[in-house]
């Protein structure tokens, strides 16, 4: 079996607020309440639990979707009028990334949080291929 995440804490002052506001945008479901967590279920292996928590950083979190995903995303960001960028840092200047040939964006919610989509990966391009055992050569 491949490695795969299965869930991520993100702190939030509103866990409920932070979740159903994120799964809306993704379009995804959600549950108020699972014990002490709030879960948004981003895809059949990933969960993203809000957890109520007073103090804590502020996280970058970033999905790879398709082309047809990520025009429907920015259609709820711009009609819910939450402002984006296409850059992780500076103005927010309401317009997308196109390089590398893909799209991207970024906005903060609530908690500070920097939230990405875009449908052409940069963190992976020079990554070394794994093999069928889920290892980098060496």
């Amino acid at each position: 079996m491949a490695i795969q995440l299965d869930h991520v804490i993100v702190p939030s002052h509103d866990p409920v607020a932070g979740a159903k506001a994120l799964a809306g945008l993704l379009d995804v479901p959600w549950q108020e309440s699972q014990g002490s967590f709030t879960p948004v279920y981003v895809n059949p292996t990933l969960t993203l639990d809000f957890a109520d928590r007073e103090q804590f950083e502020h996280h970058h979190y970033c999905f790879h979707v398709s082309d047809a995903e990520f025009d429907a995303i920015l259609g709820r960001i711009q009609a819910a009028r939450i402002s984006y960028r296409s850059s992780p840092r500076g103005e927010n200047d309401m317009q997308i990334n196109r390089r590398l040939g893909g799209k991207n964006l970024y906005w903060q919610d609530t908690d500070g949080h920097l939230w990405e989509i875009l449908t052409v990966s940069y963190a992976r391009a020079d990554s070394p291929v794994l093999t069928t055992a889920g290892q980098a050569p060496r």
